[in-house]
């Protein structure tokens, strides 16, 4: 394998990407935002929509060069599938507040953490939670679905016809899962769903060719294979598994923490504490927090580079965001979001916002017992602010990826090795800077009275 075409189903974003074995490359072909659509029964996505998005971004890759294709999605994603391999109901947007109308019912069916490493979680965010509110508030609909797909096997059964269940998205707090013994947990066969989930793969199992009119609509050759697919966040954990102990922070919408080998600490299910599956099937303690969507909403969409002075102006002012603008996510549940020490603009702010990131970064890798270097992928791996605030804020060596996606090349290594290097990391050290050693410390004060 050389060249593999990556279709990547973000929260926020959508692409097909192509990812060089040889070099580590990656190459975006294609991009669009990832619109939910709020009018119908509830806000979902625009499946038929993305679906030509993905063929047209196929064309391209195959005009490349592609070897096999990969998909790698968010979690909290479901479809239920008709017996015509259509939709029964619409794919359910997570953050709509449906399942909340349920969830005393639902809690009185569904596992604890002790079994399933999955938190109780608001809107849609525990998948349990949506087929639950789905097979209720629509019982003749949800009756004629035949199949349970995670998102990430959705797409790969449209591409090659081949329906799948693979463990990193089941294992996503979805309440539908035990990671301790790699099997469905006790609440799909306490709901009969079982016989909806079609057999467990690999996420590096190739499912079959890309089906004929794929590869006419696109251009891929007819042999060229499919892969399972794998949950995004965990696509960014590929490159890292076998390199314990270090702990992984991959970036986007979500900041998703995750440890591998550490020390052995109690997870706080009620701190947004979890554990993901890896591709190889073993149990990862993970936490996390919108890190992405709350700089964004910080900056009001406006994301700037802050200059040294910007730095400086908010480190001697103490100038401190204060968790969360998503209250009911993130380690410090319950508290609101406020700044202090002032109101920047611009640069500052974004520094104020970066280091921000970074201290809620810091908590969650010590509320997972992660030891060792910490790896940022996505979004954030760029961000030099954030990576030296990560840096003091653990006393731990920080490799920043750059700006890449880090889950582009995560799930093209599902179908093969990197033959190269790959892009090198930018390596942070913690400051000794009493500038920046107090503001570790004051924002700890500050959150512990806020």
């Amino acid at each position: 394998m050389r060249r593999v075409a990556v279709l990547d189903i973000g929260k926020t974003n959508v692409k097909v990407l192509v990812v060089d074995l040889a070099t580590g490359a990656e190459e975006v072909m294609a991009r669009v935002p990832n619109a939910v659509v709020r009018d119908g029964r509830y806000p979902h996505h625009d499946l038929e929509a993305l679906w030509g998005f993905a063929l047209s971004g196929l064309r391209l890759a195959a005009a490349r060069g592609v070897d096999a294709v990969s998909v790698t999605t968010h979690g909290a994603a479901c479809v239920l599938v008709d017996a015509d391999g259509g939709l029964a109901l619409p794919m359910l947007d997570y953050e709509h507040d449906g399942p909340d109308a349920l969830a005393a019912e639902y809690d009185a069916v569904r596992p604890g953490f002790a079994e399933t490493g999955s938190p109780r979680l608001p809107v849609g965010l525990n998948v349990g939670a949506q087929l639950f509110w789905l097979s209720r508030a629509f019982p003749a609909e949800f009756a004629k679905a035949r199949q349970v797909l995670m998102l990430a096997q959705y797409w790969s059964f449209r591409l090659s016809g081949v329906a799948a269940s693979e463990a990193t998205s089941l294992g996503c707090h979805t309440d539908l899962w035990n990671p301790w013994e790699g099997r469905f947990s006790s609440l799909v066969g306490r709901m009969g769903w079982e016989g909806l989930f079609p057999p467990v793969r690999k996420a590096a199992d190739v499912l079959g060719p890309v089906l004929p009119e794929v590869a006419a609509a696109t251009g891929l050759a007819a042999g060229t294979p499919v892969l399972c697919g794998i949950h995004d966040s965990n696509a960014s954990l590929v490159p890292h598994l076998g390199k314990a102990p270090c702990g992984v922070i991959s970036t986007g919408t979500w900041m998703i923490v995750m440890a591998l080998g550490g020390r052995t600490v109690e997870l706080d299910a009620g701190r947004d504490v979890l554990v993901n599956v890896n591709a190889l099937g073993q149990p990862v303690p993970t936490a996390r927090f919108m890190g992405g969507r709350e700089v964004e909403e910080i900056m009001g969409g406006r994301i700037v580079e802050p200059s040294p002075d910007d730095l400086r102006v908010v480190l001697e002012g103490r100038v401190m965001a204060m968790p969360s603008l998503h209250p009911g996510t993130g380690p410090f549940p319950g508290k609101r979001f406020g700044l202090i020490g002032g109101e920047p603009e611009g640069g500052a702010r974004m520094a104020a916002a970066s280091f921000y990131a970074a201290m809620m970064g810091a908590e969650c890798l010590s509320l997972v017992g992660a030891e060792g270097p910490v790896i940022v992928e996505g979004s954030f791996g760029g961000n030099l602010a954030f990576l030296r605030m990560l840096a003091t804020a653990t006393g731990r060596v920080v490799r920043g990826s750059g700006a890449g996606a880090g889950t582009g090349l995560g799930a093209a290594l599902l179908a093969g090795p990197l033959q190269a290097g790959g892009v090198p990391a930018v390596e942070v050290h913690p400051e000794s800077d009493a500038l920046w050693t107090g503001y570790v410390r004051a924002w700890h004060e500050a959150v512990a009275r806020w």
